[in-house]
């Protein structure tokens, strides 16, 4: 049992770990073209996980409700999407070519991708962790397969996350080793996240259908808000596109089939 807790608070993890080693093999940056494929293949992944994973659950789990059983999952949703929103008006934006400013901060831009991509790592976390705490307490009717599941997805889009982020770093000046841990500490605060939620959760199992809908939201904003614009800014859209349904798939066959 606390085999498939470790495994999926780690999983997530070793993804980015992965990317961000991508520094040691690869030379120069990541062209706008790839970077725009492992965009729109990550923004898949994530849609889906938000759905098969953390909706559709929170909407079973509701419905003792009745006609009112997408209540928790609408308003956990809605929360999860204030939430992120109201962090990326006082913090940096993670738009990889130009990096918006919030507030001013005297940051360079290294800092700021850093903590952009810190930050949003913290949803995915928590997604993994209010799964396992589901499991967990028996409460519902989530496995730990559903949870090993949503945390392997996270990892394959966290791959060519840890890449996008490490490169430009390396680009920049940093040496290898210093940009591989720059990658690596930024997917830690992933079972970080998820350790907290899963003790929160513990102390408040009836609302754990507004948990996995918060997730869900939150998840679902860094898509539109980050992924979204990045895939589809200027050319080779297409690709990103067709990759955003490769990657949606791949992660509802995982789902269905671990799940």
């Amino acid at each position: 049992m606390y085999e498939n807790i470790l495994a999926g608070l780690l999983i997530p993890f070793l993804g980015t770990s992965a990317g961000a080693a991508m520094v040691f093999l690869l030379r120069g940056t990541i062209s706008a073209s790839f970077q725009k494929i492992l965009t729109g293949f990550a923004a898949g992944v994530m849609v889906a996980a938000s759905f098969w994973s953390l909706l559709a659950p929170s909407i079973e789990q509701s419905s003792s409700l009745g006609k009112l059983a997408f209540v928790p999952a609408a308003v956990g949703f809605l929360i999860g999407m204030l939430f992120l929103l109201i962090l990326d008006i006082i913090t940096p934006h993670m738009h990889m070519d130009h990096m918006e400013e919030g507030p001013k901060t005297g940051w360079s831009r290294t800092t700021k991708l850093l903590f952009a991509v810190t930050l949003h790592n913290i949803p995915e976390g928590m997604a993994v962790g209010v799964v396992l705490a589901g499991w967990w307490y028996g409460k519902s009717n989530l496995t730990a397969a559903s949870a090993i599941a949503l945390a392997i997805g996270i990892a394959i889009q966290n791959f060519p996350e840890g890449a996008i982020v490490s490169m430009p770093l390396r680009a920049e000046g940093m040496s290898k080793p210093k940009t591989f841990l720059a990658g690596v500490l930024s997917g830690a605060v992933e079972p970080v996240a998820g350790i907290l939620t899963i003790l929160a959760a513990g102390l408040v199992v009836p609302v754990l259908p507004y948990f996995l809908s918060f997730a869900a939201g939150a998840m679902i904003y860094v898509v539109v808000e980050e992924l979204i614009p990045e895939m589809s800014e200027g050319k080779h859209s297409n690709t990103a596109t067709v990759m955003f349904a490769v990657g949606f798939v791949l992660m509802m066959i995982l789902d269905v089939a671990l799940g």
